[in-house]
């Protein structure tokens, strides 16, 4: 295998080791493709900030990053604020039967659009996994460093497009009022865990 092909398949597998997970991002898109609203640009936004993030950390921002690290423990507060905030709401969602169908049809493209960009940025993983994670492990490929990061890049536009776009085939599962309800309680219960795991480590 030519020594491209294997970075750039290391860096596919690096990536999406570190974003099939359960968290705020990923919960949201699968949220979003449940509910068929505004699909594309959650899923357009979650991989452009990921490429964004990633070439960040091959061109040697993650340095920058280790270098102040009171941007991120900024970050972090104001991560996990938000985390709670929406914890909350996903809890009133759930207390409402069929609150998360009727919020889906009348959610607008701003409110998603701010939405996905504040789950996206305000969390201090992304900086430390992708940025400084990532980028490490991709400048220890020496020249073919970008071709790792083509393979994340790749993972993350495959991820997510397939958890925002795939959610649809869940539908009949998520025909029945309650599946809505325990959706959100465990949306809220990944929002909680994130924001303690911030504020512990802060």
């Amino acid at each position: 295998m030519p020594i491209t092909l294997s970075t750039t398949l290391l860096g596919l597998l690096t990536g999406l080791g570190l974003i099939v997970a359960i968290g705020a991002q990923n919960a949201f898109v699968l949220r979003q493709g449940l509910t068929r609203r505004h699909v594309g640009l959650v899923v357009a936004v979650c991989a452009v900030s990921d490429a964004a993030l990633i070439v960040a950390g091959v061109a040697g921002v993650g340095a920058v990053i280790t270098a102040h690290p009171a941007v991120v423990t900024v970050v972090r507060w104001v991560g996990a604020a938000y985390l709670i905030a929406f914890a909350v709401q996903s809890l009133r969602r759930a207390a409402r039967p069929g609150a998360l169908e009727a919020e889906g049809r009348a959610g607008t493209r701003r409110g998603t659009l701010l939405t996905v960009l504040a789950l996206t940025w305000l969390n201090p993983h992304v900086y430390l996994d992708t940025v400084l994670l990532l980028g490490s492990v991709a400048n220890q490929q020496g020249a073919d460093r970008w071709w790792f990061a083509t393979g994340a890049v790749t993972a993350s536009v495959l991820w997510f497009g397939s958890l925002g776009f795939g959610a649809r085939l869940l539908a009949p599962l998520f025909a029945r009022p309650v599946t809505w309800r325990v959706l959100d309680v465990v949306i809220a219960v990944v929002m909680v865990t994130i924001a303690a795991t911030l504020l512990l480590s802060a």
